[in-house]
């Protein structure tokens, strides 16, 4: 970080999300319902392998009645070929393991109780969350620089990214979700292509296929982040003129595909282990309706739309079509890749994705909005620059009033509609 504004801004949301929360998660019994929901599934596996060595999770209802919270029940295991398997993917457990391994190893020199349940595990879980979101910052810099966006306006656009969406829930209020870590990943995988198709810096293409491996091994549907791939050139000449240079190489592609498949391979190993299979479908009867996408719900309703929730989307995605400096091809790229995401996530069985905050899916796709937006407000001078600055404070605060409401109920986590939402409509009646 070569700007001192950059650097002070970065240490700032760091500091206050730690103090946030170790406030609402170490404090008296709070760090028990750190694992909720999808992300006791997530972390589950790493109970698994290396402490009770249990590959159909059967320890699953001695540490439930162990820690006994019925409101937070929750069965992640599916049946698949006759056995019990986890439900969900192993990245994030990938991702969080140093921290387990480090809560593992003061658990148990202080005699605690190493179950992979007892509460250095659960502190660690908010520790891992905070450091990948911070890590996610880091990278969205690089990002922001790459178009050479102002210091000040970098600034900003941290606090509007850590404080002004979704990703403050799923870093703070349910920081054991996927979605603060595939953030973190998406922001460095659309780095590190930038860098080697646009600068020709070869290493990065390597540990962009391992990064993509891992955005899959966490959540396969954010693979789609590939398709936003040529917006970072300004014609489809461009694009496909250097993709055929720095790409289409047969030694280089095998050695990407080795790379992707690595990783992506440690799901494969464990359905093979858990059932003698190496592909398996773990949601059983749950899946896509393509024929009947939710997109209007998704984005508008009540109940969890994305642009209602969390408007600072909304700003994003006007940004791009307003500013001058994106090509009529990068809109067009932008446009059909976030179309076809969109698509394809509103077409879930349940498109609202359970008790969340706004759609909670889309977190990892920030940098995507957050970008045409910080390109748009590069190019503004005098006063329209003030008033669009002026918006993202304003947008930052009602994220953060709504991010309240959630965390105390008064914005109920599956179960909104119009006239609950209107009723306590930025209202913080717990103040």
């Amino acid at each position: 970080m070569k700007s001192k504004i950059v650097f002070v801004s970065y240490c700032c949301i760091a500091i206050l999300l730690l103090v946030i929360t170790t406030n609402i998660n170490w404090g008296k019994n709070d760090w028990k319902g750190a694992l909720e929901s999808d992300a006791k599934g997530y972390y589950a596996y790493l109970p698994a392998v290396f402490i009770y060595h249990d590959l159909n999770f059967s320890f699953l209802e001695k540490i439930e009645e162990k820690y006994d919270q019925k409101h937070l029940y929750y069965d992640y295991r599916s049946n698949a070929k006759g056995v019990l398997i986890n439900k969900y993917y192993a990245g994030v457990a990938v991702m969080q393991m140093p921290f387990f391994a480090a809560a593992h190893a003061i658990t148990y020199f202080t005699g605690g109780d190493a179950d992979g349940y007892s509460k250095h595990y659960m502190l660690a879980i908010s520790l891992s969350t905070w450091f990948y979101h911070l890590v996610g910052l880091y990278f969205m810099i690089q990002l922001f620089q790459f178009y050479k966006i102002k210091p000040k306006l970098i600034a900003l656009l941290l606090f509007a990214i850590s404080f002004g969406t979704n990703l403050f829930v799923y870093t703070i209020v349910e920081a054991g979700m996927s979605h603060a870590y595939s953030f973190c990943l998406v922001a460095a995988f659309l780095v590190h292509i930038y860098q080697f198709l646009v600068k020709s810096k070869r290493s990065s293409l390597w540990i962009a296929s391992l990064l993509l491996g891992l955005i899959v091994l966490c959540r396969p549907v954010n693979a789609m982040v590939v398709l936003f791939i040529p917006f970072f050139f300004s014609s489809f000449s461009h694009f496909l003129i250097t993709l055929k240079k720095q790409v289409f190489r047969s030694r280089k592609v095998l050695v990407l595909l080795v790379l992707f498949l690595t990783v992506v391979s440690i799901q494969l190993v464990y359905y093979y282990l858990a059932t003698g299979h190496f592909l398996v479908y773990s949601y059983d009867e749950e899946g896509f309706n393509f024929a009947n996408p939710e997109w209007f719900n998704f984005l508008f309703s009540y109940k969890k739309g994305l642009f209602l929730y969390t408007p600072m989307y909304l700003f994003g995605l006007i940004s791009l079509f307003l500013a001058k400096n994106i090509s009529t091809f990068q809109k067009a790229v932008w446009g059909f890749s976030m179309g076809l995401v969109i698509y394809v996530f509103s077409s879930w069985w349940m498109w609202f994705y359970g008790g969340s905050f706004s759609a909670r899916v889309m977190v990892e796709f920030i940098p995507l909005f957050m970008l045409p937006l910080a390109v748009f407000i590069h190019q503004l001078t005098g006063k329209w620059r003030g008033v669009t600055i002026a918006l993202v404070f304003l947008l930052i605060g009602i994220c953060q009033i709504q991010s309240y409401q959630y965390r105390y109920y008064e914005i109920h986590y599956s179960e909104m509609t119009q006239e609950k939402y209107w009723e306590v409509f930025l209202l913080r009646n717990r103040f």
